[in-house]
């Protein structure tokens, strides 16, 4: 069965794999079929593979793992040049949060990523984020440009009223610092919604 597994994903690629699979050949070194058909019965259980990894600190690490690796690209790559830059990063660093997060990404004045900072959790209701925090925060970093990321536990990538109100207040005090507000990404269920594509900002 692992060799079975390995050789389709050799020459198939992991899309080739289920869920079930996949998780079965991550927590077993041998997996045998029987804990593919376990595999399939927890994740139906936990209601969806997002759930379940949550449940599971080893397949929690291994998300956290992929989510450095990405950050290391790019701190590492070209310039961001438009919105599907960061927004598969963006989206598997923040995605399966089960709280609300407001997190910022700092770039230099050409673009390229500086560091990224989780700076508020709230709850499913909401996060309360300080704008005094972001430009001290931009200031450590020299940044010269930001990009603000905001999770919605709820599924729904919509950028709701408040998070339009924010994101204007916080573009207002960072300019006064001299640093660009180039994004708002909402993170939800399925594709990231970018505020600046949507004309929101």
């Amino acid at each position: 069965m692992a060799n079975d597994l390995l050789t389709r994903y050799r020459q198939r690629g992991a899309s080739a794999l289920s869920d079930a699979e996949v998780v079965a050949a991550v927590c077993f070194a041998q997996p045998q079929p029987q804990q593919v058909a376990k595999a399939v019965l927890a994740l139906a259980e936990a209601g969806s593979l997002a759930k379940y990894v949550q449940q599971h600190a080893r397949l929690a690490l291994v998300m956290e793992l992929c989510t450095r690796v990405m950050a290391e690209a790019l701190q590492t790559g070209p310039a961001l040049g438009n919105p599907s830059d960061t927004g598969t990063y963006l989206t598997a660093r923040l995605r399966h949060l089960p709280y609300e997060v407001f997190a910022v990404v700092f770039l230099d004045t050409r673009h390229r990523v500086i560091a990224f900072e989780e700076m508020f959790r709230g709850t499913l209701d909401g996060a309360s984020v300080f704008p005094r925090e972001v430009v001290r925060a931009a200031l450590k970093h020299n940044a010269g440009a930001v990009i603000f990321a905001h999770a919605h536990p709820s599924g729904v990538a919509e950028p709701s009223a408040a998070d339009r109100a924010i994101t204007r207040e916080l573009t207002e005090a960072l300019r006064l610092v001299g640093v660009r507000v180039l994004d708002h990404l909402v993170i939800g269920a399925g594709a990231p919604t970018s505020m600046a594509a949507r004309g929101l900002m």
